[in-house]
């Protein structure tokens, strides 16, 4: 007769510690990761190399995306020659940036991860950029925190932050006014408000903030642009998982209507402008 031997555990795995997911990132990523985010960044393209170019990024420079999505800011970087790293809550999106970037041939890494916890090392980046990224995240004391924990010494951060009285914060209000955000969560909207900019980089050597304008160029008409932000928009599509029929049609609407009165195409097509804080912090 044999004795059968007690299971014990190994000693090798401690137990574990992990903590329970958060909402707040879950529901992040829950937005960003539906759609095809790639074909609304289409409409901004250019001037995201613009931002890029006006840093003067130098050969071999550390450089930091924070919130990348599909590689708006990131290939440019690369392209100038920079070290660069891009880093995303979604990982639909960085699966679309490395896509890019390898039809470039551009040596470019990613990694999914939050804004508001960094796996970046203190310090380590000469550089930190983000294009209508970071000001999403759903805490933004935490962001900034962040931001400056892995800039070095001396360090930047370039942000551009949609403004409170711009196109694209009307067409956020059109969406909040239909299906509030979570409680206690403060509005995208003020990171393009000065005061709160300011507030937020106390500890920063500096900031500078310039109010810019980018204009979104789209070949189809108003509706069909409307269309496209509720095929292929987070945000959008999120919302209107959110409402009955009759609150999708309205919110369609709201997004037809906006897009039709501050077109200023005349071809067919659609061209709007939309007023942006661009935020230089030096740490």
């Amino acid at each position: 007769m044999t004795t059968a031997t007690p299971a014990t555990s190994n000693p090798a795995q401690p137990p574990s510690t992990s903590l329970p997911p958060d909402p707040l990132t879950q529901r992040n990523r829950a937005v960003w990761s539906v759609g095809d985010f790639d074909r609304i960044a289409a409409g901004y393209r250019e001037e995201a190399a613009r931002f890029v170019e006006r840093l003067g990024l130098a050969r071999g420079e550390r450089v930091l995306d924070v919130a990348c999505g599909t590689g708006n800011l990131t290939l440019p970087a690369a392209r100038a020659g920079a070290r660069v790293h891009g880093v995303d809550i979604a990982a639909q999106l960085l699966d679309t940036a490395r896509a890019r970037a390898a039809a470039e041939g551009l040596a470019v890494s990613f990694e999914e991860g939050n804004a508001e916890s960094l796996a970046a090392a203190d310090g380590s980046h000469a550089t930190l950029i983000s294009m209508f990224g970071v000001m999403f995240a759903p805490r933004p004391e935490r962001v900034a925190a962040e931001l400056l924990r892995v800039v070095a010494p001396g360090g930047r951060i370039a942000l551009a932050n949609w403004t409170p009285g711009s196109f694209v914060g009307d067409m956020l209000r059109a969406h909040t006014a239909r299906v509030p955000p979570p409680a206690g969560v403060p509005s995208a909207l003020a990171w393009g408000d000065d005061t709160s900019v300011r507030e937020r980089f106390a500890a920063a050597r500096s900031v500078t903030l310039t109010r810019r304008t980018l204009r979104f160029r789209f070949p189809v008409p108003p509706a069909g642009v409307a269309r496209l932000f509720c095929e292929a928009y987070g945000p959008t599509l999120r919302t209107l998982e959110a409402l009955d029929p009759r609150g999708r049609e309205g919110l369609y609407g709201d997004l037809v209507e906006l897009w039709t009165r501050a077109n200023l195409a005349t071809d067919g097509t659609t061209q709007v402008d939309s007023e942006y804080l661009e935020v230089l912090v030096r740490r």
